[in-house]
């Protein structure tokens, strides 16, 4: 079977995007003939008509706009590539961002803060299995985890700690009213976060103190701890920076005190000769305050 002529694809595309035979032959520098000549190979190669006239527009029929979705797909990648090899001839390269699906967006938002609106983003959320192998295998520029990958497993990335933000007890003020971590753990039905790190200095905490929780959820997803503790459910143990935004606006309340519980996040990037150049804005440890 004879090869996809992209010289054909890329005129198609450009009489696509002006809706006019005369006008893209114009901005092709071709004569209409010929331009028309290509398009109809294009169809043949295809066996699909592409367009259907109304008047003098050519308007893409179901075939065309599948074709056409591909056209853009082919050829922005061509131009991705000029761009990730270093010669400036081509757009602007996406960075490909995977973070885990549990993962704070307010987190999110502040690391991808350098470069919004400055640099095209893609942006995939998901598990440590289905995000890692993406980075090692390099269709992703960076994964945002909290905790490291497992260096045995993918020895070709390393994990950069960029933040470490302090857990606390949230709730609303009538829930709350001043009063000390100490009794709120005691008597509180509580909202838990299932994040290992968190888990694991609450589980140790409540030990050290001879505390046994009442549990009104435990949840796996930074967003819907947000929800449930702004409805009342009950006092949330989560990092400040997930509830940034309710502490502002007097919505929720942090209980006083020092847990002594943090969340650490990490950037994981992959070793590789042509890193994304945002990469360079990777943002130094810290220790976030809402």
């Amino acid at each position: 079977m004879d090869r996809l002529n992209y010289h054909h694809l890329r005129y198609f595309r450009e009489v696509a995007r002006e809706g006019h035979l005369t006008r893209a032959a114009e901005k092709l520098n071709l004569s209409q003939s010929a331009l028309s000549t290509q398009i109809r190979q294009l169809e043949e190669r295809l066996g699909h008509a592409l367009f259907e006239r109304k008047g003098r527009q050519l308007i893409l029929t179901e075939a065309g706009r599948i074709a056409l979705d591909h056209a853009e797909r082919i050829f922005g990648t061509g131009e991705e590539l000029l761009a990730a090899l270093g010669d400036g001839a081509g757009a602007a390269r996406p960075l490909r961002v995977g973070a885990l699906s549990t993962l704070s967006r307010n987190f999110q938002m502040r690391f991808l803060q350098p470069v919004l609106g400055e640099v095209p983003l893609a942006l995939v959320s998901g598990s440590g299995p289905t995000l890692l192998p993406r980075l090692a295998g390099l269709a992703l520029d960076v994964v945002l985890s909290t905790e490291p990958h497992d260096a045995a497993a993918f020895p070709d990335l390393t994990a950069h700690r960029i933040a470490a933000q302090p857990v606390a007890l949230v709730g609303t003020w009538d829930r709350m009213k001043g009063r000390d971590a100490g009794w709120l753990l005691e008597t509180q039905p509580l909202i838990l976060p299932t994040e290992s790190s968190i888990r694991t200095g609450f589980d140790a905490l409540c030990a050290r103190r001879g505390i046994a929780p009442r549990i009104a959820a435990e949840v796996d997803d930074m967003a819907m701890v947000r929800l449930l503790t702004r409805a009342d459910v009950g006092v949330a143990l989560a990092p400040l920076v997930v509830v940034q935004d309710e502490i502002a606006a007097g919505t929720l309340v942090a209980a006083p005190g020092d847990l002594g519980i943090v969340e650490t996040f990490y950037a994981i990037t992959a070793e590789r000769n042509f890193p994304h150049p945002a990469l360079k804005r990777l943002p130094p440890e810290t220790r976030f305050t809402p």
